[in-house]
């Protein structure tokens, strides 16, 4: 067998080569190894330090020259113990719950039903994930034409069915209806993502698990409960874990349908992240901000692959 050694040194110029010849295969795995090491390091972890370095001070990014102020943990009391971001981040989790609730079932539902083969189940898959593939921005602006209240076709299937003049009524407008309108846009959105990671795990299902249950004569609602559900719980698991961190972190569609609006109805966090940065410049509160926002991310997610992987061992 070649060595793969030799076959590196036969690919460069012959002083690198002779080098490679008298190192070892540790010291050249990590000569290709560090480069991107040393990116990930710039990119990803160097940021981060900042940011925790910034969340201590009162450092603000519109005022540079200003001398900066150490100030401890004042920033994350003062965050903590504001009663409006703890409303940011009910709010938050009530988007969350239910997208994720919505998306799950219905997820599921089209992937079961996708999974009983019949005629057209190829076209009717793609037409199905049409909308995970287009771009949050084209949603959001392609959902608030269709919530508008003069225009909408929206309104004016609710009019049609209702009787209430469209004009007078608004999804994104004041009255509890504007959350649910963002909850709506992402589970159109997201649930073909969900109905695919399930699909996957239904087709991994081995057929002669079902046959050995017929020969038992186990009943269809029994097979579901006792073969479908547990095997194919794992992926629904999996599914849960990708949007719960996608939709905690949810920004530019909800900031393209109501901007936050009406009031703070739809504040999320991270839009209360942005405004804290970007509008009223406090940088140092915002970074602290941001570190508080992925600690809690970090040890959900932690919690819950700790819950996945006791599931997958079962």
């Amino acid at each position: 067998m070649t060595n793969p050694i030799d076959i590196a040194a036969k690919a460069t110029p012959a002083p690198v080569a002779r080098r490679l010849r008298g190192l070892s295969d540790r010291s050249i795995a990590w000569i290709f190894v560090a480069p991107t090491i040393l990116l990930l390091l710039a990119v990803n972890i160097f940021p981060l330090i900042w940011t925790v370095r910034l969340s201590f001070t009162n450092y603000a990014a519109n005022r540079p020259g200003r001398e900066v102020e150490w100030v401890g943990l004042r920033n994350y009391i003062r965050i903590l113990t504001d009663d409006g971001t703890w409303a940011n981040m009910q709010t938050t989790a009530h988007f969350l719950i239910w997208t994720i609730i919505l998306q799950v079932v219905i997820g599921f539902t089209l992937a079961w039903l996708i999974n009983r083969k019949f005629k057209g189940n190829d076209l009717l898959t793609t037409l199905i994930v049409i909308p995970m593939m287009l771009s949050p921005a084209v949603v959001g602006n392609f959902w608030t034409f269709l919530y508008q209240p003069q225009i909408g076709l929206i309104n004016y299937v609710v009019e049609l069915v209702s009787g209430v003049p469209a004009s007078s009524f608004s999804m994104l407008g004041p009255g509890g209806l504007a959350p649910w309108s963002i909850i709506i846009v992402d589970t159109w959105m997201w649930t073909p993502f969900v109905m695919l990671i399930c699909l996957a795990g239904l087709r991994s299902i081995p057929d002669y698990i079902y046959e050995a249950a017929e020969v038992d004569r186990a009943s269809k609602w029994r097979q579901f409960w006792t073969i479908t559900v547990p095997m194919v719980l794992p992926f629904l698991m999996l599914a849960v874990l990708f949007r719960g961190i996608e939709n905690f972190k949810m920004f530019d569609m909800v900031v393209l349908l109501t901007g936050g609006g009406p009031g703070n109805e739809t504040l999320l966090a991270s839009i209360d992240l942005k405004r804290e940065a970007f509008e009223k410049w406090r940088t140092g509160y915002s970074s602290a901000y941001a570190i508080i926002l992925f600690v809690t991310v970090f040890g959900l997610a932690s919690i819950y692959v700790k819950a996945l992987n006791k599931v997958k061992e079962r």
